[in-house]
């Protein structure tokens, strides 16, 4: 990959050195040119006149007389008060898009056995419900970074925790004991998942509806919700779970196994994968032991009821509950047990936890809780912390009115991306198998990019009939442009042109394009170092725009001279083919028809 910048930035050294006798790299500034002046890019003056002694337009006079002489990348220069813009050869942009295009992977430096490990851990759904739309921005940002981190040259292990343990999972299994009748997701027809989700929805109501009859008898509402007999059986149902009461254990693995199929349908459909799941109900045991161990260390104190706790407050802290009176775990318990199994089973070098911002107090915690064990690699955890998404109100409520189910939302954008490829009439002439495949890869394009446009800190609003849009800010927009330089490579084909390019003078518009597309590599590098897969979006959206405002003033196919036909096809084959390495990063799929 040829890095424009650095090519550059080793010349402007170089020159410095002859004229100044100036060593010190990091006074050399290089930036594109912005789109109002003549040039390529920029080298900013001002931090070089302490060794210049020279005003800023004597002195990138100065440079770039001497860079002209020295350099071949630089054809042309003007110097504008502070700032010295230049102008780079027609050959150098020549070399630039052939090694583009000559290398299918550009921009992405993937090398699996890299000793580099960061494993990501994303996803993270509990056992008593469906995926929601929260899960959605979860598992497409964890699944994106993971790619992105792969993408700059890391190992990456993308890792899936499944809480299938604790009192909301007996929650489930108690209302379907009490109330199931048998009932089976074979039986009803209804998805693993939801069918489980629906008897943790009855427990609630039934809960509710025993509160509301011990407050109708005196009880305060805490007694009430610590009274109520659904719940004191549900804690039963959990006591008898953590002593393995083979009953207990028979149900659970049953329910939980309807769940599992439900969930790897909704993976699937969103094309999220994991090279390992863990499971609560595994790791509790590990953390379980390391902290009855720190117990007797005198690292932890236990209260006089029998619970155990660290207490944090000389770091800013408070005390944190590490096992209840009862001797049952908490989420911390097992993250701490999970942390522990993972960096003995991989040689890691960083964990990412993908989850909501809501849990930054959580993994502060952690990370102080295991340095304090005396892990050396509790630095080494990182939170990578995300807003909530929220629809517009009134859209797409489920039964409980306030939770969106993934696998609904999926129903609605790919119902939303048939109607709207109805109305716009682009798939006429295809076949029914090949529209039901390009709604598919439009509808989730669609999802996937709007949510991941966002800053990842941010909250967001999710708008499904919006983010189809053909036109503006959205995915369908950059899939299109995809498909219509696929469209014009194929008349190419029919008429006999082929992308070639040879001793070719580019326009302006041309350069600009050639500069993004170089670009992309850098911008791989930023999103991995802010964890953030909007640098991706934004730079796709950037790209597409440029190539569809290249395709309405320029001529292609009809192009009279040959040489500048192919030489434009070229140039866009290569569009194309960074398009698709960008959308690869987002876990999107580029079509060829629209």
């Amino acid at each position: 990959m040829i890095d424009v910048q650095k090519i550059l930035h080793s010349e402007v050294e170089q020159v410095l050195i002859e004229l100044y006798n100036c060593n010190d790299p990091k006074l050399i500034q290089i930036q594109p040119t912005r789109k109002e002046f003549k040039g390529n890019y920029t080298l900013v003056v001002f931090p070089l006149l302490k060794y210049s002694k020279q005003k800023p337009e004597e002195t990138g006079e100065a440079i770039a007389q001497l860079m002209m002489k020295k350099s071949k990348t630089v054809a042309e220069y003007n110097v504008v008060k502070g700032f010295l813009n230049l102008t780079l050869s027609v050959d150098f942009w020549s070399n630039i898009l052939k090694n583009i295009e000559h290398n299918a992977d550009y921009g992405l430096s993937l090398n699996a056995k890299s000793t580099n490990h960061i494993m990501v851990e994303f996803s993270s759904p509990n056992t008593n419900k469906p995926l929601h739309l929260g899960h959605i921005r979860n598992n497409l940002l964890g699944f994106s970074v993971s790619r992105i981190l792969a993408a700059n040259g890391n190992r990456v292990t993308r890792v899936n925790l499944v809480n299938d343990r604790g009192i909301h999972i007996c929650k489930s299994m108690l209302a379907w004991q009490k109330f199931g009748n048998g009932a089976t997701p074979q039986s009803t027809g209804i998805k693993g998942d939801r069918f489980v989700g629906d008897y943790y929805v009855l427990f609630e109501n039934h809960y509710k509806s025993q509160i509301a009859e011990l407050m109708a008898q005196g009880k305060t509402e805490d007694e009430a919700k610590n009274e109520a007999p659904i719940i004191e059986e549900a804690r039963q149902m959990l006591r008898n779970w953590e002593n393995r009461k083979k009953e207990v254990l028979d149900l659970w693995k049953t329910m939980n196994s309807w769940v599992y199929d439900g969930f790897d349908d909704t993976y699937k459909r969103l094309g999220i994968e994991f090279d390992k799941t863990y499971f609560e109900s595994e790791t509790y045991k590990l953390g379980k032991e390391v902290v009855l161990k720190n117990l007797q260390s005198g690292l932890l104190q236990q209260d006089s009821d029998g619970s155990v706790w660290i207490d944090l407050t000389a770091e800013g802290l408070d005390r944190k509950l590490l096992l209840r009176s009862d001797g049952t775990s908490v989420y911390m318990t097992q993250d701490i047990g999970t942390a522990i199994q993972r960096f003995s089973e991989y040689d890691l070098n960083k964990h990412i936890y993908v989850v909501g911002n809501e849990q930054n107090y959580h993994f502060q915690v952690l990370s102080l809780v295991l340095s304090k064990m005396g892990y050396s690699w509790a630095n080494q955890l990182q939170h990578l912390s995300y807003g909530m998404v929220e629809l517009p109100s009134g859209k797409m409520k489920s039964r409980e009115g306030t939770v969106v189910d993934a696998d609904d939302l999926l129903d609605e954008m790919l119902s939303t991306a048939r109607e709207m490829a109805q109305e716009s009439g682009k798939l006429e002439g295809l076949n029914e198998r090949e529209i039901a495949d390009i709604n598919r890869i439009v509808s989730l394009g669609a999802l996937k990019y709007f949510i991941l446009k966002v800053d990842p800190k941010k909250n967001m609003l999710f708008n499904p009939e919006e983010s189809i849009d053909f036109n503006g800010d959205t995915g369908p927009f950059i899939q299109y442009a995809h498909a219509r330089i696929k469209s014009i490579l194929r008349k190419a084909k029919e008429v006999g042109a082929k992308p070639e390019l040879k001793n070719y003078q580019f326009n302006e518009k041309e350069v600009r394009l050639i500069q993004l597309l170089d670009s992309f590599g850098g911008v791989v590098g930023e999103a991995a170092e802010q964890l953030s897969p909007a640098q991706i979006a934004n730079y796709m959206f950037e790209l597409a725009r440029e190539f569809n405002q290249y395709y309405h003033e320029y001529q292609i196919i009809k192009e009279a001279d040959k040489n500048c036909r192919n030489s434009r096809l070229f140039l866009i084959k290569t569009v194309a083919q960074i398009l698709k390495n960008a959308a690869w990063l987002l876990g999107m799929e580029m079509p060829d028809k629209m």
